[in-house]
């Protein structure tokens, strides 16, 4: 979990999450790929399980583990996208113009990820400034209880059950 003087490397995390987002999104729209939604479903509370596995397992930031958040960011958020994909087939008229439709969406989506994601971060900050809490201890307490939600979702998600 990053820091509030972390947040250029937040922003790029959480801008490649919205391009993988956005690339599963378009190709979906054109109907070039279709997922099954019990899977995605599934998959999806997975991914948020992984992130939280990482935190807890990999707490030191590192130039290589940047570079893996990266990827991980990208492919997380064209999982993501797939959970939309069918919602934004239904959802765009003919007669709309898909790119700009979809960039509009992509852009709101971008603009409230970057608030949310700078909320924890002040509250995180608040948190270890004022000695209430250790960064690395706010970590753990936040992760575990993610990583129980989620597993708690893909558990009610299981496709082949």
């Amino acid at each position: 979990m990053y820091q509030l003087a972390d947040w250029k490397k937040v922003l790029v995390l959480v801008t490649a999450f919205t391009l993988g987002h956005a690339i599963t999104l378009y190709l979906s729209a054109l109907d070039l790929f279709r997922f099954s939604v019990e899977w995605v479903e599934f998959i999806i509370p997975c991914t948020i399980m992984l992130t939280a596995v990482k935190n807890l397992l990999m707490p030191a930031q590192s130039r290589a583990g940047n570079t893996i958040q990266y990827a991980m960011a990208l492919g997380f958020g064209a999982v993501h996208g797939m959970g939309y994909a069918n919602y934004i087939r239904m959802m765009l008229s003919s007669d709309q113009q898909l790119v700009w439709s979809l960039f509009s969406f992509n852009v709101g989506l971008e603009i409230g990820q970057i608030f949310v994601v700078l909320a924890v971060l002040l509250v995180s900050w608040i948190l270890h400034r004022f000695n209430v809490i250790s960064h690395r201890l706010l970590v753990m307490l936040f992760s575990l209880v993610i990583m129980g939600l989620s597993l708690f979702m893909a558990y009610q998600r299981i496709p082949f059950f």
